[in-house]
């Protein structure tokens, strides 16, 4: 059987080696232009060749996102950008615009050519004249359910791969394409610039008073009239395998490398349970109770078992779930004294309860009885970005483990 990939977000070269390190396949990552996410960080040229060495050398894959609706100004600046990353290692190019794909294929004949969902890839007529066209991977709408997209890979040719989301937010306009943003903060969403109006809090006006708005009574909490749950299938890699998939792309370039390890785990292990015995495989709860460690909105299955309800929508707030504080990630360990050094993410604190975490490993917990600023002075307390910590373990930890704890209050 074919394995399917598990693709993961990458918004700069730190969240890209923590995506391969926790298990991903390939990682799709952007650019300072063309790509869809203008508020990440994003790949300088020099990160980008660091960050396909990493991940070649571990026999993982790179793809790149051209994927913004570029409008005329942009295109002038396409040609010289293709000539420069062509050359770099690149696994892959992801685009949604006609005229992108003929500016690669002039001058980068040899990239391979992903669809982006943006382009509303929903049927297999569509998917074939991509495929004709020169494309090798269509990334389908999420607005698919397992029957239409097993109808695409049945009329489909085995050579084209299909990708589809299985997990991260979920747009409340057709594929991503969205005019919402543009409209009322002027920022183009289909250009990188989404300021995610549909997250906003919204009131009622009658066309015949206007200045007065009327709540729309949901919750006392407010009125959120687009606001989507976020998708989530750890409960159906089975089907999602089976449905003819080539590879579940998880969302979230603008997300912490936290989140990232962590997602990218939880998939990683499901996956690897099915393919050691597809017709055993059980479902193990514990998935999906680290996936709600992560900063999160409720769950939904969006269009794979049906058309989404009104229980696929959140009625009540904008805000993210966080029941846990990511706190450090472990830099060294040194194995006769027992002391991991620890970069700070977040403040913490003698006496705290924490848990460690790695790629191999769900996590242990520990209380921090001791610490240690980088001069081995005693400490109380680590409050400041970034600072080293040393802490005493009760077990060896390596390089790219991380430290989580129960939110405060």
């Amino acid at each position: 059987m074919k394995r399917v990939e598990l693709l993961a977000p990458a918004g700069d070269l730190e969240k890209l080696k923590y995506a391969i390190i926790y298990g991903a396949d390939a990682v799709y990552i952007g650019g300072q232009v063309f790509g869809l996410r203008a508020a990440a960080k994003n790949f300088s040229f020099e990160d980008m060749k660091e960050g396909i060495t990493f991940a070649h050398e571990r026999g993982k894959k790179v793809f790149l996102v051209l994927n913004i609706i570029p409008h005329n100004e942009d295109i002038h600046y396409l040609e010289k950008y293709i000539e420069e990353i062509k050359d770099l290692g690149l696994d892959a190019v992801i685009l949604s615009d006609p005229g992108t794909f003929m500016f690669v294929k002039q001058y980068a004949p040899d990239l391979e050519v992903h669809l982006s969902t943006q382009a509303n890839n929903t049927n297999f007529m569509s998917a074939n004249f991509w495929h004709n066209q020169g494309v090798k991977r269509v990334i389908l709408a999420r607005e698919l359910s397992f029957d239409e997209i097993s109808e695409i890979r049945a009329k489909t040719p085995p050579a084209l791969e299909l990708e589809s989301f299985i997990h991260g937010a979920m747009c409340i306009s057709y594929s991503g394409r969205c005019l919402m943003s543009n409209y009322m903060a002027g920022r183009d969403a289909n250009r990188g610039a989404c300021a995610q109006p549909c997250r906003w809090e919204y009131n009622l006006v009658e066309k015949t008073r206007p200045g007065e708005y009327f709540p729309v009574e949901e919750t006392e909490d407010g009125t959120f009239f687009f606001n989507s749950k976020d998708l989530c299938m750890i409960e159906q890699i089975p089907d999602l395998i089976r449905s003819g998939l080539d590879s579940l792309k998880i969302e979230g370039r603008m997300k912490t490398i936290y989140y990232v390890a962590s997602i990218v785990r939880a998939y990683r292990k499901a996956i690897d349970e099915f393919y050691k015995d597809p017709e055993g495989y059980v479902y193990d709860p514990k998935w999906y109770e680290e996936l709600q460690k992560v900063s999160h909105r409720e769950f939904t299955n969006g269009f794979y078992n049906q058309k989404p309800t009104n229980e696929d929508q959140l009625y009540t707030t904008s805000s993210y779930i966080r029941t846990y504080d990511f706190i450090g990630v472990v830099q060294s360990y040194d194995i006769k004294t027992g002391i991991a050094t620890i970069e700070q993410r977040n403040h913490f604190r003698k006496g705290d309860k924490i848990e460690i975490i790695g790629p191999d490993y769900y996590y242990s917990e520990h209380v921090i009885e001791d610490m240690y600023d980088a001069n081995d002075n005693l400490i109380e307390v680590a409050p400041h970005a970034k600072m080293t910590v040393k802490l005493p373990l009760g077990q060896p930890v390596k390089p790219f483990y991380m430290l989580r704890m129960v939110a405060r209050d």
